[in-house]
């Protein structure tokens, strides 16, 4: 069960500003609410089958305290992700002939390949021993974050402000993942100085990520 919600958690805050947010408003704007739930949730059980299968198995095959820092430091990296934000690109905007379950299950399907939800989910499935309960909690925090866009797409007609939602979820991230080095890292290395350098590190390319949206944006 906390394997369960934790995975519902991580992958809700995931998706807050994610690419795949932004394309369940932009589907919900032209076809129905329940159609495009339904393509979310085809999809994301395809990919996510996928991200446990290859997470279980790297759990199984390499150290478990090598499996917690490469999770530990692929949050920090998620938090980062973040930060950085995503834009729908063209190709994701335009209709497609196909029927409306079948054109939202392959564009979220695509939009999720190598996505920081589907690197979340590899993580956590290389964590914990539990495969169906983290396809269960990552599918259904899928559901929850993209219904949230769906409501946007179809009753607001524009999103809601994202920024400080945003910058919660990207702390919470580098948060489990500074924890997670923490429990992980042999104690030699858990240190004021490598710890500082981690910190700074951190706050250097945060700073150079908002840098770089300020200047595209």
């Amino acid at each position: 069960m906390l394997v369960f919600l934790g995975a519902t958690i991580m992958v809700v805050l995931a998706e807050i500003g994610d690419k795949t947010q932004l394309l369940a408003m932009a589907f919900a704007a032209r076809f129905p609410a329940r159609a495009v739930l339904w393509g979310v949730l085809i999809a994301t059980l395809m990919n996510h089958a996928l991200a446990v299968a290859f997470g279980t198995y790297l759990g199984t095959s390499i150290d478990m305290k090598i499996t917690q820092m490469i999770a530990a430091g692929s949050f920090i990296l998620f938090g980062l992700w973040t930060v950085n934000g995503d834009q729908l690109r063209g190709e994701e905007k335009r209709k497609t002939a196909f029927g409306p379950v079948v054109t939202v299950a392959i564009g979220f399907f695509f939009a999720e390949m190598g996505d920081k939800t589907q690197l979340a989910t590899v993580a956590l499935a290389a964590k914990y021993s539990a495969p169906v309960e983290t396809l269960l909690g990552t599918t259904t925090g899928m559901l929850i974050a993209d219904a949230i866009g769906i409501y946007i797409g179809v009753i607001a007609g524009k999103r809601l402000p994202e920024k400080k939602i945003k910058w919660i979820s990207a702390l919470i991230f580098i948060a489990f993942g500074y924890i997670g080095l923490y429990t992980s890292v042999p104690k030699e290395y858990i240190t004021i100085p490598y710890t500082t350098v981690l910190i700074l590190l951190t706050g250097l390319a945060i700073w150079m990520i908002n840098k770089a949206n300020r200047s595209y944006g």
